[in-house]
């Protein structure tokens, strides 16, 4: 696959996945706070959504708090939950106007009533978005949804890896979507973090060294385009082994 400055990077319809980290890092280098490390990150989400559909990108998932964040001490994830509220009430109507359909992923029985009204609205109000399928994932776990998934079957189903996939969809409040093309993690480290384990089987991965406050349309244009220079087999050979 080529890149061309004209045209999008990578083939239209990719998923992308992110993992949002450094904004707490970012802020104490500034000698800020946590709290506007994360109000600075939820700005650049914002121009992330908008500069992916033009970059090829079809789904993007975004990790914005996973099911060990709970962990945090309660005065951040209180603010953590506010944030996530406030940022669905402002963009949801911008997501509208772009054609972005918006959908959360993860547990919701443990979100403040307000919080899952204000994701079932804005879920609803996109609903009809076709230009990018966005999903965040909010108290998020890939081990967690497995077992969830694997709990619903009946004894001695045996599924297909297809079906299975469909069933996590459902476990986490989702519908079904292709697997994950790339995966983009920010923040300098370099590991999953239970994010997307079996929809990544194949993923491309991509380490960026920057916080995530600093990450921004540029930086997503260049991990797509490494994306798409990278030659992906699946387990079989390339096109000129097998000729």
């Amino acid at each position: 696959m080529k890149q061309s400055a004209s045209q999008p990077l990578a083939p239209s319809g990719v998923h992308v996945g992110i993992i949002m980290d450094g904004n707490g890092r970012w802020a104490t280098r500034q000698g800020r706070s946590r709290s506007a490390g994360h109000r600075e990150g939820a700005a650049v989400v914002r121009r992330i959504v908008e500069a992916a559909p033009d970059a090829g990108i079809g789904v993007l998932t975004l990790f914005a708090f996973s099911a060990d964040n709970w962990r945090r001490p309660p005065t951040e994830v209180s603010w953590l939950m506010r944030l996530f509220r406030e940022y669905l009430r402002v963009e949801t109507a911008r997501c509208k106007e772009k054609g972005v359909r918006l959908e959360i992923i993860g547990r919701r029985d443990r979100l403040a009533d307000p919080l899952r009204r204000t994701m079932e609205s804005a879920e609803c109000a996109t609903a009809a978005g076709e230009r990018l399928h966005l999903r965040i994932a909010l108290d998020y776990s890939a081990r967690d949804a497995i077992l969830r998934a694997a709990q619903c079957l009946r004894p001695g189903t045996v599924p297909s890896r297809e079906s299975f996939g469909r069933l996590l969809a459902i476990v986490d409040h989702g519908t079904p979507v292709r697997e994950l093309d790339l995966l983009i993690r920010t923040g300098g480290e370099r590991r999953l973090s239970d994010f997307l384990l079996w929809e990544a089987a194949y993923a491309e991965l991509y380490f960026s060294p920057l916080m995530w406050p600093e990450f921004g349309p540029e930086e997503l244009s260049a991990a797509v385009g490494e994306f798409t220079r990278r030659e992906r087999r699946f387990g079989g050979l390339p096109d000129a082994a097998v000729s």
